[in-house]
Formats: C-alpha cells, structure tokens, sequence
C-alpha cells in the first residue's frame, strides 16, 4: 500500500463510517470500526462484507479478495482498541462539543505519530483542533454518500494542520481509489461552498413568481444538462439536511447576500415536507416515484405575426438562422411594424427594461434566451413581460416549438433562469478561488464529482464567456439591486483581460 497508514480506525458505524470501512480496507489497511451504540459496529462491518459478497457475486471482486477484505476488517468494543492505529477517522454526529470530546479521548490514547481526521462536511477544522495537543495531525477528510461510488475526498487543512499530514492523507485517499482536493477551513470547504449556486437561485426564482417547480427543473436540465433539476435535488437530500446546511453556510459568512437563504425551504422544513423520505417535498411521491405535472402542449395558432429582432440580441446572427429556419417571416427595418411580434434576447436585463430603453411596444415584447447556442440545449426559453399580449405569446410559443423542440414561457425576469442560476454557479466559484480556498483545477475537479455538475464551474464559465457572464451579473445588478450579483473580482478581471477562470498569476 503506498501510504504511511497500516492501522485505520473508523468511529462511528453509520453509513458515512461503513463507507469509509469498506475503501480503507480494500486500499490494503488493517481497519477497526468502533461505535457508542453496543452492536452497532459489528452490524456495520457484517453490511460491508455482504456488500463485497454482492461485488463478488457481480464478478467485481474474487473469492481471494473478499476473504482477505473480510480478514482485515474488524470491530472495535471499545475505544482504547484503537489505541495502535495510526490514523483515525471520526464520523460521527455532525455536533462541535460531541466531535471535540472525542478528539481529546482519542489523542490521549494514540501515538504522538497518530493522525486523527473528521469527516465533518460544515463545521470549522480549526475549531475541532483548537484544544489538541498536536493540532499539526489533525485534518478534515470530508466524504460524500455513498463512499464507494463518490469519487472525491477533501482534504482540509486548518490554521495549525502541517502540509505533511495533508500530504499522507492525499496518498491514502489515491490507495482508496478516490481524487484527494485540498482546501483550506472555510466554511462549506469546496463542494458544499461552490452548491450553493444551484439551489439557492432557483429559490429565487421561483420565490419571484417567475415559473414553477418542475418548470425550473425542467429549463435546467435540458438547457443546461444537469442530472437533477434543483428542487428534484433537493428532494433526494431532503430539507432537514439541506436547509440547515443553507442556513448555517450563510451565518458562517456573516451574512453574505450571495448564500441567502430562502424562506421557501424554511416554510416546508417546518410542515414537515422534507422530500422523497416524507413522500412529500417539493413534488409528491408515490411508490418513490415524484408526481411530477404534465407540461401542456404548445398553442395552436392560425396565423403568425412577423418577427422583428432586437439590434441588441444575444447570439443576433444565430437567431436570425433560426428563425429562417423555423419559418418566419422576419423583419428587417430599424423599427418594427405595428403588426410585428419584437423578440430581445438579453444577457441579464428583464424583458421590460429592453422593451423601455429600446422603445419597443410591451404588449407585443417577447424574450428568448441565447446564452446558450441553441443547438446545444433541449428546450428554449421564452419570458412575456407585466404587459405582454397573450396572442403575442402564444404565437412566440407556437413559432418556436415548431420543429418539435421544448419551449417554456416563463414570467418576466433579469436573466432568465439559466443566465442567472450559470452565472451564480460560476461567480462563486470564482470567488472562493479569489478566496485561495483552493486550486482552480480542484474546484471544477471536486465539483465534477461531487455535485456531478455536467462541467466543473469554471470550465462552463470559459465555454459560455466570462464576458458574457459578467455582462449576466452587472445587469442582473441593475434589474433587482442586490449585492448578491456583484461580480467576484476573479471573473472580473480574467474577463476584462480574455483569461481562462482556471488561469493562476505567476
């Protein structure tokens, strides 16, 4: 095994701890696991060898691996039987005064050479090590459920946590068969930190009375390529976990308006609609299945007006080629005629601020996103403004569903859903780089996987522009005044220089 660690310890025989169990174990270690609960860590080690038991059934593993897993596995009945190992990793209940008195015992008991690690996913290093003798071994070593398939680890280090110990850890994590990131002590580390993009604005969104639920799973998903929509997201981890999480990320950065939590998660935190475990959640489930509504189809229209398009719009020349190829009949004059539907595609503005500045009519003002090049997305995006005809929208819908493509019609809004929400993801991203929290190549490696995000935050923001997403915040800015879209000065300046997000000074 190319690690310094033969004798691991794992406290705490949950799910988190059998995980951890299993891959320390198959990375060659001598693993005891030991929990507070009589049974619980015998329990948990019989669940590990019956999961090797499957793999070996799947012909993932032998017959001579599982017997020497299952060897090199053990319980501990009592805490002082980890007192030869060189490292021990805590996975305990996710509570400061619980981890810390464990911590004490434990360096009583090991070896001065003894490195102790937390699997905490929100609370502060530092302050786990604040009262050890040699907080120098003491590190984060942050798992995520289900250990064996989540292929990233992060390695955390605090004020007091010596680069060597950083060092063996990343080894240990190689032997295991997962990506060790590094990060420093902040509050979130890299993964939690840089989600909080995706759930949060479309909270927002949807608070704003801008589109539904599944419609802002389904804009996201298809536009964007995302797994899971937020709110289908949010339903598997469930609020008791992730509103809690949103709150406590929020107060640990003293109130940042870029991590605000919304009152939206709060109101069903509190009646108990938790998500999928509740049968209750954002969607209903039945059998585990979410109920989710059935989109209505697109309007059927006798006659369509013609179209004019904005000077301004985003991704002008591509519009223009689909809208050929659609069929209309495009307009081309300075100003539209009085009969023309006019179609904006801003970057960030609302579709009532276009119509004023450009002096268009509202009431015949449609937007289209074009963030994205439309033959990379599933589904386009139109939004109506306060005063928009609804022959004028639904001719815009039929217009542009015609060739059987997916079309949402959301209420008005700076930015859309996907401009807004992309740009979240990619401003924070960017601010905990300006941060130094970590590498720019370890936050896109570490969110890749584990959020499963279809690219890493700061290669999406190359693909898209960073000129065009900041253009997304400065306007975003104007349209609702609130300091959360203020552009981290990372994206800011590597846009205004034509830089790459992951690009470091010298």
């Amino acid at each position: 095994m190319n690690t310094s660690f033969q004798q691991i310890g794992v406290v705490g025989a949950g799910a988190m701890g059998q995980g951890i169990a299993q891959i320390a174990t198959q990375a060659q270690a001598q693993v005891q696991v030991f929990d507070v609960i009589a049974g619980a860590a015998e329990k948990a080690c019989a669940k590990v060898r019956a999961q090797w038991q499957q793999l070996q059934e799947k012909g993932r593993l032998t017959t001579e691996q599982v017997a020497d897993y299952s060897r090199r596995l053990s319980h501990a009945e009592h805490l002082h039987d980890l007192q030869r190992c060189d490292l021990v990793i805590e996975a305990v209940v996710e509570n400061l005064a619980v981890k810390k008195a464990l911590f004490a015992q434990l360096e009583h008991l090991l070896t001065p050479q003894a490195v102790i690690a937390s699997n905490t996913s929100s609370l502060s290093i530092t302050a786990l090590a604040a009262e050890l003798q040699h907080p120098e071994r003491f590190a984060g070593f942050h798992f995520f459920n289900p250990v064996p398939l989540m292929k990233v680890v992060e390695i955390v280090a605090g004020l007091a946590t010596s680069d060597a110990t950083c060092q063996a850890l990343s080894q240990l994590a190689q032997a295991m068969g997962h990506q060790p990131v590094r990060a420093q002590d902040t509050p979130g580390f890299i993964v939690n930190h840089a989600g909080r993009g995706y759930g949060t604005e479309a909270l927002r969104v949807v608070s704003e009375g801008i589109a539904d639920f599944a419609t802002v799973d389904r804009i996201l998903k298809d536009q964007v390529g995302f797994k899971l929509g937020p709110f289908e997201l949010l339903d598997l981890t469930a609020l008791d976990v992730s509103h809690p999480v949103m709150v406590s990320i929020y107060h640990q950065y003293f109130e940042e308006p870029r991590y605000r939590p919304s009152v939206i998660t709060a109101q069903r935190l509190a009646g108990g609609w938790l998500g999928r475990k509740t049968q209750q959640g954002f969607y209903s489930y039945i059998d585990g299945k979410a109920q989710i509504p059935a989109e209505a189809p697109a309007p059927q229209v006798a006659t369509l007006p013609p179209v004019w398009v904005s000077s301004r719009a985003a991704r002008r020349p591509e519009l223009f080629q689909l809208l050929k190829d659609l069929g209309a009949q495009i307009e081309t004059g300075s100003a539209p005629s009085p009969q023309a539907l006019c179609l904006v595609a801003p970057l960030g503005f609302d579709i009532t601020t276009c119509a004023i500045v450009e002096r268009l009519d509202p009431a015949r003002s449609v937007g289209i996103d074009m963030l994205m090049p439309d033959n990379a997305t599933k589904r386009r995006v139109l939004a109506t403004n306060p005063a928009t005809r609804s022959d004028m929208r639904d001719a815009a819908h039929a217009l542009f569903a015609s060739d059987g493509k997916a079309v949402s019609v959301i209420q008005d809004s700076g930015g859309f859903v996907t401009q807004r929400v992309l740009a979240q993801i990619v401003n924070i991203a960017s601010d905990i780089c300006q941060q130094g929290i970590c590498t720019p190549q370890d936050l896109d490696t570490a969110v890749t996987l584990g959020l499963g995000y279809p690219k890493g935050p700061l290669a999406l923001g190359d693909s898209l522009g960073a000129d065009n997403l900041l253009e997304v915040l400065f306007n975003l800015q104007t349209v609702y005044g609130d300091p959360r879209y203020r552009p981290s000065p990372w994206l800011r300046r590597r846009g205004a220089l034509g830089l790459s997000l992951l690009h470091t000074s010298h």
